[in-house]
C-alpha cells in the first residue's frame, strides 16, 4: 500500500499545532514530535498550510506530509454505501440490536449471534428497513471469531463491524468512506459518543472520559501517537485488506481492535481517526459493571506486549526530560540546582538540531517548554495508572514520595478535566463536577492498573511495564 499514489484533487492540511519554523523552510509538529525540513519547491506548493494534488510531486509532498503526521488529508467524495457490509456480532443483546439495524437503512447487514442463549431468527428482522443476512455459530467464540465469520460472508469491498450497542448519527458512514479516496487507507473510525444522558455520576464521567471516545482531534493512527488504536465498537475497513493480515486474532480475548491495527501498520497501510463522524454508545454506567470494564481493558496489555514488542510501553520519554523531573522529585536545593543545569544543556540540543533553520531564541525556548510539560503529564498519567501499586508502597514508606504522588494525582485529573471535563457533544448533560471528576478518575486508573498488573502476572511477561526512555 505504501507506494499508491494519491489521487488528483485530493487535498491535506497541515495541522493547526504544528509550528511553521524559518519562514516555512520546516514544519515542527506531528505525533511523536519530528522537525521536517521542507525544499523551496515544496514550500511554494503550500498555500495557507494547505496542498492540492494536480500531479506526482505534488502527490509524494501530500503523502510526506501525512506520514509525518504533520497534515490531515482533505479527502474527494468516497465510495457509495452500496460497497459496504455491516457485519455485527451479538450474544444476548436483540434489543440493542434491534436498535442500531433501525439507524442501518438501505444498508448490507450481516448479523453473527455468537451463540446467544436465545438464539436469534430470521423473523426477529422481518421489519428492518435494510438487507438483513443472519449467520449463528454454535457456541460462544468471542467477538473476534464472529467478526471473522462475518467478514469471510462479505463479498463487498469494504465492511463496516459495529458492536450491537452501538447507533450510528446522521453521517457517520460518509464521513468516513471519504478516507477510503486515498488507496493506502485501510481503516477508518469514527469518533464514539454516549448514546444517552444521564445524571448519575459515573455516566457523566463516561460522557466526556470513555476509553472508547478517542477525542474531537483528527489523527492518523499510529503506535504512539495521540491515536494509537481505535476501538472496534465502530471501523470500516478495506476487505482486501483485512484478509491480507488474517483478520482479527481469535486467540485475544481483549485488545483485539488493538492487535489488529498495529498489524494493518506493520503491513504499510494507513489508518484514520475521523471524529466527524459520530457513534453513539451504550456505555456501562453501573459502578460494579463500569469497574470491571476497565479492569478487563488493562488485562489486554500484557498480551499485546508479547505480540508487539515496545508498542504497549506506558511511558515514552526522552532520557534528559526524565533527569529533569526526577532531580526535581528529589526535593532539594542540589535536584533543583541539577534539572535547571539538565534543562539548559536539553535546550541547547534542541537549538543545535535546529540550527539548519532559522530560528528565534524563544522558538527553542517554547520547543523545549512543551516537551518538559508534556514530559511531566507522561509520568503523572503512568505513576498514577500503569505503576500506582508501586507509587503507593512507595507512598507509605517515603514522605517525599508521598507529595510526588500527591503531585502527580492532582495534576493529572485537574489536567484531565480541563481538557475533557467539557468536550462531550450534547449540551444538555449535566456537566460533570472537578471533584467528582478526580474520584472516579482515580478509580478508573485503579481499575486499568489491576488488569494490567493481572495481566502480566498471568502471562509472566512484564513488557506491558517497560517504559521507552529515548536518547
Amino acid at each position: 500500500m505504501t507506494g499508491q499514489r494519491l489521487p488528483d484533487g485530493f487535498a491535506v492540511q497541515v495541522d493547526r499545532r504544528v509550528r511553521v519554523l524559518g519562514e516555512g523552510a520546516a514544519l515542527l509538529g506531528g505525533s511523536p514530535t519530528r522537525l521536517l525540513r521542507l525544499a523551496p519547491a515544496a514550500q511554494t506548493m503550500l498555500n495557507g498550510g494547505r496542498l492540492e494534488v494536480h500531479d506526482a510531486v505534488s502527490a509524494q509532498l501530500a503523502r510526506t506530509l501525512l506520514d509525518a503526521t504533520v497534515a490531515h488529508p482533505r479527502p474527494l467524495s468516497g465510495p457509495s454505501h452500496r460497497d459496504v457490509t455491516v457485519v455485527i456480532p451479538v450474544r444476548d443483546n436483540p434489543s440493542g440490536l434491534l436498535r442500531l439495524l433501525s439507524a442501518l437503512r438501505g444498508l448490507k447487514v450481516v448479523v453473527v449471534d455468537d451463540g446467544s442463549a436465545v438464539p436469534l431468527h430470521e423473523n426477529d428482522f422481518r421489519d428492518a428497513h435494510c438487507d438483513v443476512r443472519l449467520l449463528r455459530l454454535d457456541r460462544n467464540r468471542g467477538p473476534a471469531a464472529a467478526r471473522n465469520a462475518g467478514l469471510m460472508a462479505c463479498d463487498t469491498d469494504f465492511v463496516a463491524f459495529l458492536d450491537s450497542d452501538v447507533v450510528p448519527r446522521r453521517g457517520w458512514l460518509e464521513a468516513l468512506l471519504g478516507h477510503f479516496c486515498d488507496p493506502a487507507v485501510a481503516l477508518a473510525a469514527p469518533r464514539i459518543v454516549a448514546l444517552q444522558p444521564s445524571d448519575s455520576a459515573v455516566a457523566r464521567y463516561e460522557a466526556v472520559r470513555s476509553s472508547l471516545d478517542l477525542g474531537l482531534r483528527e489523527a492518523p493512527v499510529v503506535p504512539f501517537g495521540t491515536v494509537s488504536y481505535v476501538p472496534s465498537a465502530a471501523i470500516i475497513c478495506r476487505r482486501s485488506a483485512l484478509h491480507d493480515v488474517g483478520g482479527f486474532d481469535e486467540t485475544l480475548t481483549s485488545g483485539e481492535d488493538v492487535d489488529l491495527c498495529w498489524r494493518l501498520n506493520e503491513a504499510g497501510a494507513r489508518l484514520r481517526y475521523e471524529p466527524i463522524a459520530l457513534v453513539a454508545h451504550d456505555h456501562r454506567v453501573e459502578l460494579r459493571k463500569w469497574f470491571a470494564r476497565k479492569s478487563f481493558y488493562g488485562g489486554s496489555a500484557a498480551p499485546l506486549s508479547i505480540r508487539h514488542p515496545g508498542k504497549t510501553a506506558p511511558l515514552v520519554i526522552s532520557g534528559w526530560t526524565l533527569v529533569v523531573w526526577l532531580l526535581i522529585a528529589l526535593g532539594s536545593r542540589l535536584g533543583y540546582l541539577g534539572s535547571v543545569a539538565v534543562a539548559v544543556f536539553t535546550g541547547r540540543r534542541i537549538a543545535r538540531s535546529l540550527a539548519s533553520v532559522r530560528t528565534e531564541p524563544m522558538e527553542v525556548a517554547v520547543v523545549a517548554a512543551h516537551g518538559l510539560w508534556s514530559a511531566a503529564l507522561q509520568l503523572a498519567s503512568a505513576i498514577c495508572r500503569h505503576y500506582w501499586p508501586v507509587a503507593m508502597l512507595g507512598a507509605v514508606c517515603s514522605r517525599r514520595c508521598r507529595q510526588v504522588v500527591v503531585v502527580a494525582a492532582v495534576l493529572d485529573g485537574v489536567f484531565d478535566w480541563a481538557t475533557r471535563g467539557h468536550s462531550g457533544t450534547d449540551d444538555d448533560v449535566k456537566r460533570v463536577g472537578i471533584l467528582t471528576f478526580l474520584l472516579l478518575k482515580r478509580l478508573d486508573d485503579i481499575a486499568y492498573g489491576l488488569g494490567l498488573w493481572t495481566g502480566v502476572i498471568r502471562e509472566r511477561h512484564a513488557g506491558a511495564l517497560k517504559p521507552q526512555i529515548r536518547t
